[in-house]
């Protein structure tokens, strides 16, 4: 099975490296004030490692991810506490964050190619959230095989299962949402450098919550890419135990 996988990686890399690099950029700027604890949430230990170690680790191990950037906050010490040596040759840490995530997206991009020289107008960027840790190599591997060739880019999602409520401020329901069609989103999201730079910065002055939001502000469709629930979102407290369980039944890395 090993060797079937390393066969699949190489003919993914032949494929894919004659056309276009493949990058993927965590904005790590935050402070997770919702995790009710003084250390930014993407530090908080998580089997052993800082939570963002798990996204990093499964970032480097593909192949066709040549750099990955990390957008830090400009007073951000707490990174340089930790060992991040086994991942150098990929790493890149820049002390770039914005106050929102979408501005820490965008100045960590234009760092990326205006100052570093890094990135090409049509290169892929991976744009990851920090608190999700479990994002796996299958999921990883679907969404660049699933959006390679797409001429607009997309996302990791999964369909919505749950009946939703619309509640008022009092917690009162107001109506039930209809299902059909909704997706929850989750990341990576994928998009070619100029296109991603564009769209961040029509959307400087509207309220976008993520990458694919910014992308259809400019009337396009990203692709839904099915995933799994696995790819969560650490956002409470409570959502810690359940990753640290996910990573620890994991056989991928």
């Amino acid at each position: 099975m090993c060797f079937s996988l390393i066969e699949q990686f190489s003919t993914q890399f032949f494929k894919y490296s004659m056309m276009t690099k493949f990058l993927a950029l965590i904005p790590a700027a935050g402070s997770g004030s919702r995790m009710g604890n003084e250390l930014p949430k993407q530090y908080l230990p998580l089997d052993n490692h800082p939570m963002i170690y798990h996204a990093i680790n499964t970032l480097w191990h593909n192949p066709l991810i040549t750099q990955i950037i990390v957008v830090l906050a400009p007073d951000d010490t707490v990174w340089f506490k930790y060992d991040w040596s086994h991942f150098s040759k990929k790493l890149i840490i820049l002390n770039c964050g914005g106050v929102t995530r979408a501005e820490s997206v965008l100045n960590g991009l234009l760092t990326a190619k205006q100052q570093l020289n890094l990135v090409n107008s049509h290169d892929w960027i991976l744009v990851h959230d920090a608190a999700r840790p479990c994002l796996s190599m299958l999921q990883l591997e679907n969404l660049i095989n699933g959006l390679a060739e797409d001429e607009v880019g997309g996302l990791l999602a999964i369909p919505v299962a749950d009946t939703l409520k619309l509640g008022n401020a009092k917690h009162r329901i107001m109506q039930t949402q209809p299902r059909e069609n909704l997706w929850q989103a989750q990341t990576p999201q994928m998009f070619r450098y100029d296109l991603l730079v564009k769209a961040l910065n029509n959307a400087a002055n509207v309220n976008i919550t993520d990458d694919a939001s910014a992308i259809e502000a400019l009337g396009l469709h990203p692709k839904l890419v099915p995933s799994d629930a696995r790819n969560l979102k650490v956002t409470y407290p409570h959502d810690l135990a359940l990753a640290e369980l996910i990573l620890q039944q994991r056989s991928d890395l």
